[in-house]
């Protein structure tokens, strides 16, 4: 294995050792599945992006992503991240870097916008690959015993858990108050049992809760679980938050348009992350979900041989 260059970024926020760490490697084109695994799970973060050359010539780059446990096919954070990244550079693969970038990914093509001031990249948004897809429903006792509160505290009038993705699968969850919200705490047995009593299997069970603010039902405050991905929990989780907003602007009533929800996540954690979603619906269905941050650079080293 060569040496390896990385980069580390905190996602979803402009303020460093806030919102949630990312680290892009380069260079990786020798290593095998295996390997990468390894350094994700060396890292430890949530996630961590491998920046390959695209198998199409007319893409920007081919993007794998890894938990410390597992590959997955699409997330927010690593894309925003990476997009950001790569924004910084005069070039890729031999060709100049636009504001327009796409990305070869599992889940699909990948299309990202940059934003730029005086010529710096300041955000980046991403397009979801999926359409919006719910699955089944969560018994609230279910839910309730995997992060140690009331079923009474998870709130069942605008909808009951389930499953909802645009390219990843996450449980969510609406619960009654901010305390509610703090008082959550995940067992890792009772989130394998959930994951056991389900047929699929792509992503074993992440649990997104969140509260509605009282003043602005589009903005929430969110907290993400996933301790089977050995992340006891996440600060920014922009594929959960893209497929949540997405799945209550389509429970709106309403003409079409374009809807913004705004998320706050990592509160508690001491890691505050400000994740912006863009809906847009046409005709009654979600036509298309984008996922905008900001992030700032914190590292940079290698991967020694």
């Amino acid at each position: 294995m060569p040496n390896l260059s990385y980069t580390t970024l905190d996602v979803f926020t402009s303020t460093r050792f806030e919102g949630n760490p990312l680290a892009v490697i380069t260079g990786a084109e020798a290593l095998d599945t295996g390997t990468m695994q390894k350094i994700a799970a060396e890292f430890g973060y949530s996630e961590i992006t491998f920046v390959l050359p695209p198998k199409n010539p007319a893409n920007t780059a081919h993007v794998r992503i890894f938990t410390p446990t597992m590959e997955v096919p699409f997330a927010g954070h690593p894309n925003v991240g990476t997009a950001y990244f790569i924004g910084q550079q005069s070039e890729i693969f031999g060709k100049p870097v636009g504001d327009r970038l796409r990305f070869e990914e599992a889940a699909g093509i990948v299309d990202v916008d940059l934003r730029r001031s005086n010529g710096q990249v300041t955000a980046a948004t991403i397009r979801a690959p999926k359409p919006l897809q719910t699955g089944a429903t969560i018994p609230e006792a279910d839910i309730a015993r995997c992060i140690a509160i009331r079923p009474d505290q998870i709130a069942t009038a605008l909808h009951r858990p389930l499953f909802v993705s645009v390219g990843l699968e996450f449980a969510v969850a609406e619960l009654d108050s901010l305390e509610a919200l703090a008082a959550a705490v995940p067992n890792p047995a009772l989130f394998r049992e959930a994951a056991g009593n389900r047929s699929e299997n792509n992503h074993d069970f992440s649990l997104f809760l969140y509260v509605r603010s009282k003043e602005n039902p589009w903005h929430l405050r969110a907290r993400m679980f996933a301790p089977l991905d050995n992340v006891a929990e996440d600060p920014a989780t922009g594929s959960a938050s893209a497929a949540l907003s997405a799945y209550l602007v389509s429970r709106a009533p309403g003409t079409d348009g374009q809807q913004r929800v705004t998320i706050e996540q990592g509160v508690e954690m001491g890691r505050r992350s400000i994740i912006e979603v863009d809906v847009t619906k046409t005709g009654g269905t979600v036509a298309g979900v984008r996922i905008s941050g900001s992030c700032v650079f914190v590292m940079r080293g290698e991967i020694l041989a």
